[in-house]
């Protein structure tokens, strides 16, 4: 399976964004990629008083991508969209899974939300705007098993272990909006933990610059093998970057370093 991850920077301009993310599809079709993963929140990134009417599964957003895949002919993971939720209060941040005739084959709605409080310093709650979602979800790709997460997921690697024991998941996808500040020291790390002690290829695509006042991302955007190296990366500024996954290496990894089938807990 050949892959593409896709990196962006999104801002308040929705149709620009869209734009912007088919272009990087088009990339990742003409070379060759039978999936190609997009970064979180790539229909909107900018000033909440300024973002559009949340959408349903179906709306706009999900018909443009659907579309893009079928027109292409190859999977697409969404990245994430705002999805509208019962509560007017709080939106979905919800991963969508095309597969090549423009099929919604997955949805995945993040279930870790990032809330801290720092006095003097940080406040920030993801959750007074997002609703949880509450199922790990595990995907079929042309016969192979790809595990969902989103961005702040990354740091809870129980979710990880889950899709890829119970799951069954031999390839994990990372779409985010990975902070710069933290990037910078965790975002390499983590992605090669998650891909070391699962086992597992990583695909993380990540959103890249400045979006709004006091908000930058970090890029990055990487695919990391289940040995833990990192395979390709995308150079800072929009861009597409290509890995081809060897399905018989990790089984050999496995057989190997048999640290799934020797765990006890």
């Amino acid at each position: 399976m050949r892959v593409a991850v896709c990196q962006l920077n999104a801002r308040e301009d929705r149709k620009a964004n869209l734009a912007v993310a088919a272009e990087l599809l088009e990339r990742a079709a003409a070379g060759g990629a039978d999936l190609a993963l997009l970064p979180e929140y790539v229909d909107y990134l900018g000033p909440a008083a300024g973002m559009p009417a949340p959408e349903p599964i179906g709306g706009e957003v999900s018909e443009f991508f659907a579309s893009v895949a079928r027109r292409l002919g190859i999977w697409v993971i969404a990245g994430s969209f705002h999805e509208a939720s019962p509560d007017p209060q709080r939106t979905w941040n919800t991963s969508l899974v095309f597969d090549r005739s423009g099929a919604l084959a997955a949805s995945y709605r993040k279930i870790h939300l990032y809330d801290v409080e720092i006095p003097g310093r940080v406040s920030y709650r993801e959750s007074a705007t997002v609703a949880p979602g509450e199922q790990p979800v595990v995907v079929t790709v042309d016969g192979v098993r790809v595990g969902l997460s989103i961005c702040y997921d990354l740091r809870f690697p129980e979710l990880y272990r889950r899709l890829a024991t119970e799951g069954g998941a031999q390839v994990l996808v990372v779409p985010a909006a990975f902070m710069l500040h933290t990037g910078r020291d965790h975002w390499e790390v983590l992605l090669r933990a998650r891909a070391i002690e699962n086992q597992c290829y990583v695909l993380a695509a990540g959103q890249i610059g400045d979006h709004e006042p006091g908000r930058s991302c970090f890029g990055r955007s990487m695919v990391v093998d289940a040995w833990g190296t990192v395979l390709t990366q995308v150079p800072d500024g929009a861009g597409v970057a290509f890995a081809d996954l060897d399905l018989d290496r990790l089984a050999t990894i496995r057989a190997e370093l048999p640290s799934l089938a020797n765990r006890r807990l």
